[in-house]
């Protein structure tokens, strides 16, 4: 028996990165899984398919609010339920404020948090009408703390927390719990793009003296998924090897 035996997860920007560990994760515990993605990842679909359950990918532009709440149409007809909604979609493009450009700013929020608004807004009638389900937005310390050089990174992540909390306030009396994931430095291809340089600056300021993996995130994922977590809703949980304290 898994932990999320007959369940549906419906995760953004899972062709790779934290996205794509989640899934896994998700499937191996027995959920069915939905993921969307600008270019669905076909390994991807392979990997979480080994582990015997439903799963589909949809290409679809999170950002878009029309676009994802056809999405969530399509994988409520094809899975006939979503039980676990994970926004993970997300971008950087980072500059010091001085110098960031009204571009960087708008794609950083268009993808980070209004595709999260998109796909909640599509979700809960869903989870409504089945008196239960679980959305988890994926923050940062960064949300929480701001960062040089990430204002508009930071301030989507920091939306992201406002928001799952709301929804936690909201549809707690429908059964809908909403939580948050503050990952800190994380080994990921967004990670891998840094100067080896910054990376190692990075590792300096973390306690645990390492970056986390995409496996860890993906744990305390699961735990946020599952009846694990019955009792937890509109919180941030670090993920950060004590970065943030």
């Amino acid at each position: 028996m898994g932990l999320l035996d007959g369940k549906v997860a419906l995760i953004t920007g899972a062709s790779k990165g934290i996205g794509r560990a989640i899934a896994l994760k998700f499937a191996s515990e027995g959920a069915d899984i939905a993921f969307t993605d600008i270019s669905v990842n076909p390994d991807t679909v392979s990997e979480i398919a080994s582990f015997g359950h439903k799963v589909k990918g949809y290409e679809s532009n999170a950002a878009d609010f029309a676009a994802s709440h056809d999405v969530v149409e399509k994988v409520k007809a094809d899975f006939g339920r979503i039980d676990i909604l994970v926004n993970n979609a997300g971008i950087t493009r980072d500059n010091l404020m001085l110098r960031m450009e009204e571009a960087q700013w708008d794609a950083v929020i268009g993808v980070n948090l209004k595709s999260a608004f998109n796909f909640s807004h599509a979700v809960i009638p869903v989870m409504s009408r089945q008196r239960g389900g679980i959305i988890i937005n994926m923050s940062s310390v960064v949300g929480e703390h701001g960062n040089a050089g990430q204002a508009n990174y930071s301030a989507s992540k920091a939306g992201l927390i406002g928001l799952a909390k709301s929804i936690a306030k909201e549809m707690g009396p429908r059964g809908i719990r909403a939580n948050c994931i503050a990952p800190g430095f994380i080994i990921s291809d967004m990670t891998a793009a840094l100067p080896e340089q910054v990376r190692e600056e990075w590792v300096k300021t973390i306690p645990l003296r390492r970056g986390g993996t995409v496996e860890e995130v993906a744990k305390v994922a699961l735990f946020l998924a599952s009846d694990l977590s019955s009792y937890v809703s509109g919180q941030v949980i670090s993920c950060c090897g004590a970065m943030s304290c």
